[in-house]
């Protein structure tokens, strides 16, 4: 998703939850009918105070008025025009426009000079005037080299100085995150209190994150949970340059843009968001996201935390964990990745100390950018087998995810028989002997059996078209499943 460059600061109160879409639409028509600025009618409606606006009015990267404001060398800047214009063989300013995330009077800009310079020409104006431009041969040919140099044809990257500023800007520790916050978050996932008491200040810190115990019983939940936390938006660039080099960075895979097809485009009420709140323009090289939460499992490699170039293409994807900027990296399973617990923390121990990295261009070129995630290792194995005490010093955070306590394990237990209509079967009496039969069986309990038992139940009283009831030989077959070598009972067993 390309971001538009008539994207409004409204549409970034709404996706931050500031004000209501209906909010807007009162404000729009009090602005139709008196005049004046949007902002201040918000502000006049009681729907946001105007310190709340004016922090997000500055929080947002403003578009650039002229060529020298883009920040990346004019003839780089041609060089794209010319390869968007190729490869996408557009014409229309309006079309080059979009393609390189440039507003309209800028990219002009641009065109003007490569008329100047031989490269384009004026063609006549296209339907409804519109300014149309073709290539002279020079621009042709200019056009061919570039792309040979790099095949990067996309919007226009920001300079890496800008993009340390927003990544020191969009820190996730400036995101206020209380004990409320974190209960709402783990809503409707039964955990103890004293794990939210602990797992709170790891989250407000920034730091490094341990979760470990024995499978099955919810640390990939927890950490999944803790992307509900965070409500700011955070702007990520489509591309940063670095010494003439293209990183590309969004990645529609892993960033979620915050502005939803139905906040952007018209409104029930028939009003269109035609107006800015104030004269700044989004600028449209970055996109308003979500903080991410990115999840590495297992295919985890060194690569992947290093600048990947493309040999053929000429230019650079992003790491991982600077895709995972401003939010949160979870590395689930880990020790069962490719790359061993040793080389992955050797190579993220100056990150996860200093909270800034080094990264390297083919050309030999270092250079720094801020370490701004929280990463959180997950696993199932001993820590102390993965890593030795002065890499268990640089995590900060270490919390067990034990088994569940019997009471414990009776609430998840009734949770998942309501939620499968199981409700009117359940009482203490059928958990104890679910219990005993576990222990009977060497069955450890663990936060996903009840699920996993209950599901098999229902499957087992769906098959016979029995009703929905905890029938003792069905609690024996799903228990049995728990594992294999159990005592089962199936005719394919005995025969």
């Amino acid at each position: 998703m390309q971001a538009s460059p008539t994207m409004r600061i409204g549409e970034l109160l709404v996706a931050a939850g500031l004000v209501t879409q209906k909010q807007i639409n009162r404000a729009l028509q009090l602005q139709l009918d008196e005049g004046g600025r949007i902002g201040d009618k918000l502000v006049a409606m009681g729907a946001i105070n105007r310190e709340t606006l004016h922090r997000v009015v500055h929080q947002v990267p403003a578009a650039p008025v002229s060529i020298a404001d883009i920040g990346i060398n004019e003839t780089e800047l041609l060089n794209l025009l010319l390869k968007v214009m190729v490869t996408g063989r557009l014409e229309t300013l309006a079309e080059t426009a979009a393609a390189l995330a440039l507003p309209t009077a800028v990219t002009m800009l641009l065109t003007d000079s490569a008329v100047r310079g031989g490269l384009l020409m004026v063609l006549a104006p296209g339907p409804g005037g519109s300014v149309r431009h073709g290539f002279t041969e020079r621009g042709r040919v200019r056009a061919n080299e570039a792309l040979a140099a790099s095949s990067y044809a996309g919007p226009v990257p920001v300079p890496l100085a800008s993009y340390v500023e927003w990544l020191n800007r969009q820190k996730i520790t400036n995101e206020a995150i209380d004990f409320p916050a974190i209960a709402n978050a783990f809503s409707g996932l039964q955990i103890g209190d004293a794990f939210v008491d602990q797992i709170g200040p790891a989250i407000c810190s920034g730091r490094p994150l341990l979760l470990y115990g024995p499978p099955g019983n919810g640390k990939t939940s927890t950490a999944q949970r803790l992307g509900r936390l965070f409500k700011d938006v955070i702007h990520v660039p489509h591309a940063v340059m670095v010494d003439g080099q293209v990183i590309r960075v969004f990645d529609p895979d892993l960033h979620v843009p915050a502005v939803t097809p139905a906040v952007a485009g018209a409104e029930p009420s028939g009003l269109l968001l035609k107006t800015s709140l104030r004269a700044v323009e989004f600028d449209p090289r970055w996109v308003a996201c979500r903080r991410p939460f990115v999840v590495a499992g297992g295919e985890l490699t060194l690569e992947m935390l290093d600048l990947r170039h493309e040999p053929t293409a000429h230019f650079y994807e992003a790491p991982l964990h600077l895709k995972a900027a401003g939010g949160v990296l979870l590395i689930d399973d880990f020790g069962r990745q490719m790359v061993t617990p040793t080389e992955l923390l050797n190579r993220w121990i100056v990150p996860l100390e200093n909270r800034v990295d080094y990264l390297k261009l083919h050309t030999g070129k270092s250079f720094r950018v801020p370490f701004e995630t929280i990463v959180i290792f997950s696993t199932n194995l001993a820590p102390t087998d993965l890593m030795d005490p002065a890499f268990l010093r640089r995590i900060p955070y270490k919390l067990e995810v034990g088994a569940p306590s019997p009471e414990l394990y009776r609430r998840i237990f009734r949770d998942v028989a309501t939620a499968n209509d199981m409700a009117d079967e359940i009482d203490d009496r059928v958990i104890d002997t679910v219990i005993a039969k576990l222990a009977g069986a060497g069955q450890p309990l663990a936060a996903y059996q009840p699920r996993f038992l209950i599901e098999q139940i229902v499957a087992a009283c769906r098959f016979k078209g029995m009703p929905l009831a905890f029938h003792p030989t069905f609690v024996d077959y799903a228990i049995d499943n728990l594992s294999v070598g159990g005592t089962c009972t199936g005719t394919a067993a005995r025969s």
